[in-house]
């Protein structure tokens, strides 16, 4: 189902999608390809809201830090120094995270009106970033594909073709919050990840890649997640053509699970402690799949190089559950 949402002050209309299966309404906007809501049954068979959002557009126009549900790009997470090297070129990026560039500058995807059309059991978002905005170079045509599966999962598809060679890395960042807006948020996380990439004070990886055996960061088996967390994982499956299990996500009050597939070879867990209002500090966890931050200037990190007559690739699965 496709309804009228709201309008930007330049009058141009931004659409809702409402998708259903399996017990499963998930909404998405137009407008940053937002996930507004996600609404499942717990183990009672009662129905809940788990990912934050706003009832109103305006919501999102007035707080767009925490891209709530938002599509990211042309870059998710950080590029140190706002500039990096390609082919010998340095480009400068749009600086909005004190030196560095975040989830694709000043007015990313996550800002941008998205052509819509449907698709069986989903609704595909395209639109063109042109060459130079904000300051990443080529004509990059971008399309991504929201549905639900069979048992209800939300599946995530993204791609991506250049005229000019440049970087690309997409994710969503959606906020979950399995026990519902009333619930304390106490949330159990279990990663596929024996490795994390350490950073520096303004959490730019330093190019190393640890072991997170005897630190906090160790979330192979199943634990409480807490706050303090906004790090980069490195998946033990690595870069993959089709979507692989990497986290589970459980609260245990309301019995929901999440589970998190993907083919990308990195997951950033962000507790959302810098989360304002009108939700407040951890009111909700972010498992963004993507490529490693800072990339472009790391060498040795898996690239994210996208050059004319190749085409980007990236598929990520949402599925709900109870226990």
């Amino acid at each position: 189902m496709n309804e009228l949402f709201g309008t930007l002050s330049d009058g141009t209309p931004v659409h809702r999608w409402t998708l259903e299966r399996a017990g499963v309404r998930v909404r998405i906007l137009s407008y940053g390809g937002i996930v507004q809501s996600a609404e499942v049954p717990d183990r009672d068979g009662r129905v809940g809201n788990v990912v934050l959002g706003f009832e109103e557009l305006d919501g999102y126009l007035t707080h767009p830090g925490p891209y709530l549900g938002a599509l990211v790009g042309r870059y998710a997470n950080r590029i140190g120094g706002a500039r990096f090297a390609l082919d010998g070129r340095t480009y400068a990026l749009a600086a909005n995270n004190g030196p560095n560039s975040l989830h694709g500058g000043e007015h990313g995807f996550d800002q941008r009106v998205w052509d819509a059309a449907p698709v069986e059991h989903g609704v595909r978002l395209s639109r063109v970033s042109p060459d130079g905005e904000e300051g990443f170079p080529g004509r990059l045509e971008v399309s991504v594909t929201y549905t639900l599966d069979a048992s209800g999962a939300l599946r995530i598809a993204y791609e991506a073709v250049t005229d000019a060679p440049t970087v690309v890395n997409l994710t969503n960042h959606s906020y979950f919050r399995l026990g519902g807006h009333e619930s304390a948020v106490m949330h159990e996380l279990r990663l596929a990840a024996s490795r994390y990439t350490p950073v520096d004070a303004d959490l730019i990886p330093t190019g190393e890649v640890a072991d997170v055996t005897g630190t906090p960061y160790d979330f192979r088996r199943p634990r409480r997640t807490g706050y303090g967390y906004d790090n980069n994982y490195v998946l033990d499956k690595g870069l993959t053509e089709t979507p692989v299990e990497v986290a589970e996500l459980y609260h245990p009050e309301s019995g929901r699970v999440l589970g998190v597939a993907t083919t990308e070879p990195g997951l950033q867990l962000y507790t959302g402690d810098h989360l304002g209002d009108p939700f407040g500090p951890c009111a909700g966890t972010a498992l963004e799949t993507q490529h490693y931050p800072d990339s472009p200037n790391k060498p040795e990190f898996p690239s994210t190089v996208l050059r004319p007559g190749d085409v980007y690739r990236s598929e990520t699965v949402y599925a709900f559950s109870v226990r």
